[in-house]
């Protein structure tokens, strides 16, 4: 019969280690979760800082010609950078990369070639938030691979959904688009409206 009170004793003081064990398990798994967390931060945070001084590297690559070939900024890129927009007017220069892929246009604006009017996408909050700045006159360079420079000059601007985007017919290369979201103060991306700036060459 003595055995019987013991065990209750033995019982009654293992609960308090064993609460204390449970909450520090719970705080070492949110602990754990938190630097996670702060990892994921930071390799964004990272990956945000090294990808243009990549891609520019990439780039002069590129013009350099040495191989003949545009050059992924790195190993397992799944786009390269094709050409250098210059915007004098607002003192800013991006780098445009091939395929209009999501990924792609997280690291620039991308360049699609389909029909007589290529076009150049590009976030609205990054890269293309400058778009809105841009006014009739303005002078936009596009540079190629092998330092060609052609001339354009912003000639309108106009808001159209993404379904029905619409240029008009002109020669080969008479016009290059410039599209990103609209408006450009959403709070939540991705709506069906676009802001297609397009430019005249010169």
């Amino acid at each position: 019969m003595s055995l019987g009170p013991a065990t209750n004793i033995k019982t009654v003081s293992s609960g308090l280690p064993m609460r204390r064990l449970v909450v520090l398990t719970v705080a070492a798994i949110l602990a754990g979760m938190g630097l996670w967390q702060i990892g994921q931060s930071g390799l964004i945070l990272t990956k945000a800082w090294l990808a243009p001084i990549l891609i520019d590297r990439a780039w002069a690559a590129t013009q350099d010609g040495k191989t003949g070939d545009a050059l992924k900024p790195w190993p397992w890129a799944d786009t390269q950078p094709i050409a250098k927009l210059h915007f004098p007017s607002l003192g800013r220069d991006r780098i445009a990369l091939a395929g209009a892929s999501p990924r792609a246009m997280a690291f620039g604006p991308t360049l699609t070639q389909s029909g007589d009017v290529p076009a150049f996408f590009g976030h609205r909050d990054t890269h293309f938030l400058m778009l809105k700045d841009l006014k009739p006159g303005d002078p936009v360079l596009w540079e190629k691979a092998d330092r060609s420079i052609t001339k354009y000059h912003v000639v309108d601007a106009v808001v159209q959904h993404k379904d029905h985007l619409e240029v008009p017919l002109g020669m080969p290369g008479q016009y290059v688009a410039f599209v990103t979201c609209w408006p450009f103060d959403a709070v939540q991306a991705g709506g069906p409206m676009r802001y297609v700036v397009l430019a005249q060459r010169d």
